[in-house]
């Protein structure tokens, strides 16, 4: 089914845009050059220990509420009876090679293809699959107005999420309920506020933990 445009609200101007873009574009550039090959050698140990191929391939909600294909290194292996798209600590799914590459972010290294080719950027709110940013209504959906980010402040203040998701009697409701709603609250005022000193700050604090 296809998914409506729903972007809106005031987003960045020309100029921040342009120099958000040009930044993510020579940056991805950059860092594709330098970690292809943990790339191809994270690709080749998931294969093997998922027994499916490497790259995980799904879509998320991107830009103007349009889907795109997001690609990471896979991480879980499939489970009878568990199907939910939320993730908490110690889920069975997720192997122990898979938990290593997500401690240490290698999983989304991937995602620096989508962010050459403009899908994505480096800084924004994380691309959601269908069933959340696509239902942003009123002054929210200014979060669609930028592409979607490997990291931002709504990563950062949740980047226990899976943790915290496991603590809780109801997961799906409490990321439904109070973590979305949170996210979007920042992700909002992050757009308002954006100045590209401040994605070098979140970039910085995603990299040294």
């Amino acid at each position: 089914m296809a998914m409506r445009d729903v972007g809106g609200g005031q987003g960045l101007s020309a100029g921040q845009a342009a120099l958000k873009r040009g930044f993510d574009l020579s940056a991805s550039a950059i860092g594709l050059f330098l970690t292809w090959w943990l790339i191809l050698l994270a690709w080749a140990a998931a294969t093997i220990d998922t027994r499916r191929n490497g790259f995980f391939v799904q879509e998320r909600v991107g830009r103007h509420g349009r889907p795109f294909r997001v690609v990471k290194i896979r991480t879980m292996r499939e489970v009878p009876g568990l199907d939910t798209t939320v993730t908490q600590s110690g889920d069975a799914r997720i192997t122990r090679l898979g938990a290593f590459f997500r401690r240490f972010k290698i999983d989304e290294l991937p995602q620096l293809w989508n962010v050459l080719v403009g899908d994505m950027s480096f800084v924004g709110p994380r691309p959601d699959v269908p069933g959340f940013a696509d239902r942003l209504e009123g002054e929210d959906r200014v979060v669609l107005s930028i592409r979607p980010g490997i990291t931002g402040p709504a990563t950062l203040k949740y980047r226990d999420e899976e943790a915290l998701l496991s603590e809780v009697e109801d997961p799906e409701r409490h990321n439904r309920e109070v973590i979305w709603p949170d996210k979007v609250r920042i992700n909002r005022e992050y757009v308002h506020n954006w100045q590209l000193q401040d994605d070098l700050k979140y970039i910085w604090h995603t990299v040294v933990g």
